[in-house]
């Protein structure tokens, strides 16, 4: 999936989330990253913190489709705190 085109990429040079997002961009995304810390290992040290943010997630996504307004700077920190587990997951493998 390119995420430049649906308007959120993480910009690694940068070290954080660059977006123009709506929300149907966000919902993809929210429901990808909520996805992916699902499967990361109940044995890493990564789990717990992985399924605490999975639950925000979840709870942004359900405020979203209700079509509820989130903030910008909500969503920044969600994602930007999703991709960090999800690398410190995968380099703990």
């Amino acid at each position: 999936m390119d995420f430049e085109s649906s308007g959120c990429a993480f910009d690694p040079r940068r070290g954080h989330l660059s977006f123009m997002s709506n929300p149907q961009s966000d919902l993809q995304l929210i429901r990808i990253l909520a996805e992916r810390l699902e499967r990361i290992s109940v044995d890493s040290v990564w789990a717990h913190r992985a399924s605490g943010l999975r639950g925000s997630l979840i709870r942004v996504m359900e405020q979203l489709e209700a079509g509820e307004y989130v903030s910008k700077q909500t969503l920044v920190i969600l994602y930007e705190r999703g991709f960090y587990i999800l690398e410190q997951a995968a380099r703990a493998k």
